[in-house]
């Protein structure tokens, strides 16, 4: 067998002259930071790699969790029409009966003029317009009636809008009377 040979080792860099002299100890401090920069920036691209695993099973979760939030909201849309519409109507009936007082002067002062001879039927009002329908057995106790109530000052106008006779109710006489509030009441 034959002994190996052994190969030549050529240094470029001699050791121990360079190794001392300023630049060889420069040379050597960059090139250690070098390889210090390159196994960060190693390590660096190996964590990005291995956190893209992670943040492609939170986008999944996150994306099958918003697809649930999105089913219950569709499921609960036709209940919050519901509970809207429940409060609008809430809504205006509070604002109802928060003007039932006037409501109920209103009445009270309008059947306060009323001849014997005239029933009401009913009394309604939108914003500033009231209508009154009644019965009278007689022109002159409607005629009576119109009359009072333009002696009120709760009521700017009276006009009589209907007149009809009822022969089911003993040839009365049926009317309707559109009455406008004064601004200031």
């Amino acid at each position: 067998m034959a002994a190996r040979k052994k190969s030549p080792k050529i240094n470029l860099l001699p050791q121990e002259e360079f190794a001392s002299s300023t630049l060889g100890r420069i040379l050597a401090w960059i090139l250690s930071t070098f390889r210090i920069l390159v196994i960060m920036t190693e390590l660096i691209v190996i964590i990005a790699f291995l956190s893209r695993f992670w943040l492609d099973a939170r986008t999944t979760d996150l994306n099958e969790e918003i697809k649930q939030k999105i089913a219950i909201v569709a499921a609960s849309s036709d209940f919050e029409q519901k509970l809207r519409s429940a409060q609008e109507k809430l809504n205006i009936y509070s604002q109802m009966t928060a003007g039932g007082k006037k409501a109920t002067n209103l009445i009270n002062t309008t059947s306060s003029y009323l001849p014997p001879e005239v029933l009401l039927v009913s009394v309604s009002q939108i914003d500033k317009e009231v209508l009154v329908k009644g019965q009278g057995f007689t022109e002159r106790a409607i005629a009576q009636f119109i009359v009072n109530l333009e002696s009120s000052e709760l009521f700017s106008e009276v006009s009589l809008s209907q007149v009809d006779t009822n022969q089911r109710r003993g040839a009365t006489l049926v009317f309707a009377l559109k009455l406008t509030l004064k601004e200031n009441k």
